[in-house]
């Protein structure tokens, strides 16, 4: 029995072996099938047919895991490749993949993932799933012209940019956001898709204009979206929801160009009360720091002189008055143009600078700690404990040091910007 005992343990063990074996294929097999679905999809703004099959014009999305999953992993092929390409004018679209094999009958209830249906559901109708009928179509889409008030134009790299302010009024524009946003799937994390029917949204655009073989042809660089709230009593206070300058443009200068063009045009409208921004990205506020910190350093009550004597509810005021910006942004404007104006070679003066920003970095804290003490007073040590949580002095100055020397690194790689620019 021993010796049965033992070949049947031996015998079982063979077919973990074997089955892990098997599984280890499986899973192998399976993997040849994956593909980043970042690298997979290929975004192009085309105007000519040679436009299409030129790899230099490609470029890719930052994001697709709203579409594919946490992973930005798309199953079932290999050799997967996604077009997605735009009119770079009118915006019109094509739509197609193709693949050396795909995973579909190879195992059985493993299928591939329907890529372009999940793609086409985010696309209006519309768009082009044949290739030659959407090359056949691209000389007439060169007509567009940009819909809107034409702000602002400008000059760079001897090329001539354009900047269009519209809302959803006007004629034929809210078909072509539709085709516009969905780029915010691939640039923006956690983007959605607009109420376009809502008429307190305003649309900033902007685009490239040339000449090609006499006429002239544009396309589009990038746009902002801004929503219009009420501002008690008369006034508004516009709120910059999204903006994307498309990879193609990007580190150009074209985006402080845009939001420097947005900005002026609501400094000049009586109505608006003061700027803000929903949920800015890192970059977004870093454009925002160099834009606004540029315009505000040619004020006078920005000068350096004043800006040593510390922030005031006068500064703010005037701020308000001269570039519509809120108090948040002003006390920001306010440290990096100060931290502009310091010596950092003389002691005291980067010291009291230093204070300065500690002191509004630390003012949560302090607020913690008065709630704090408040609570003491009603309830027991156990209670406090459950409630309340607050870090130990020596905790506390490490964190905030940390945070000035974060926010200064910030400060200074935009008083570099302004100083080259």
């Amino acid at each position: 029995m021993m010796i049965d005992r033992r070949l049947s343990w031996s015998k079982r063990g063979k077919r973990y072996a074997k089955m892990e074996v098997e599984i280890r294929a499986a899973e192998d097999f399976l993997s040849s099938f994956k593909t980043s679905a970042n690298s997979a999809i290929n975004l192009k703004l085309v105007t000519t047919e040679n436009d299409i099959f030129d790899k230099g014009k490609e470029f890719h999305p930052e994001f697709t895991h709203q579409l594919f999953g946490d992973n930005e992993t798309i199953f079932g092929y290999s050799g997967l490749q996604v077009q997605l390409y735009y009119h770079s004018g009118s915006l019109l679209t094509y739509l197609g993949m193709t693949y050396d094999s795909d995973v579909n009958g190879k195992l059985e209830g493993i299928e591939a993932e329907p890529v372009l249906s999940t793609i086409a559901e985010q696309l209006p109708p519309g768009f082009c799933t044949n290739l030659d009928d959407f090359i056949a179509k691209l000389p007439s889409e060169g007509k567009f012209r940009p819909m809107g008030e034409l702000l602002y134009s400008y000059r760079h790299n001897e090329k001539d940019y354009e900047v269009y302010y519209a809302d959803i009024k006007v004629p034929k524009f809210k078909e072509y956001h539709s085709r516009l946003q969905t780029f915010l799937l691939w640039y923006i994390d956690a983007a959605s898709f607009i109420e376009t029917d809502d008429e307190r949204w305003n649309f900033y655009l902007l685009f490239e204009k040339k000449k090609v073989s006499g006429e002239t042809e544009y396309s589009i660089v990038g746009y902002m979206t801004v929503y219009h709230y009420y501002a008690y009593p008369d006034k508004l206070r516009p709120r910059i929801s999204q903006m994307l300058v498309l990879p193609p443009f990007q580190k150009q200068g074209h985006g402080a160009k845009l939001l420097n063009t947005v900005e002026e045009h609501y400094i000049k409208d009586p109505r608006v009360l003061d700027i803000t921004v929903e949920d800015p990205s890192d970059y977004f506020i870093r454009l925002r720091d160099y834009v606004d910190a540029l315009a505000c350093s040619k004020l006078q009550c920005f000068s350096p002189d004043l800006l040593k004597k510390g922030f005031t509810a006068d500064l703010a005021s005037e701020a308000q008055k001269a570039r519509k910006m809120n108090k948040l942004q002003c006390r920001r404007v306010y440290e990096i143009l100060r931290l502009k104006a310091t010596d950092r070679s003389n002691a005291e003066e980067y010291q009291n600078y230093r204070l300065d920003v500690k002191r509004r970095l630390n003012a949560p804290y302090q607020k913690e700690k008065a709630d704090a003490d408040k609570l003491k007073k009603v309830l027991s040590a156990e209670e406090m404990s459950a409630t309340l949580l607050l870090p130990s002095p020596s905790e506390q100055r490490k964190h905030l040091e940390q945070l000035y020397e974060e926010l200064e690194e910030c400060y200074l790689r935009t008083i570099e910007r302004i100083a080259a620019s």
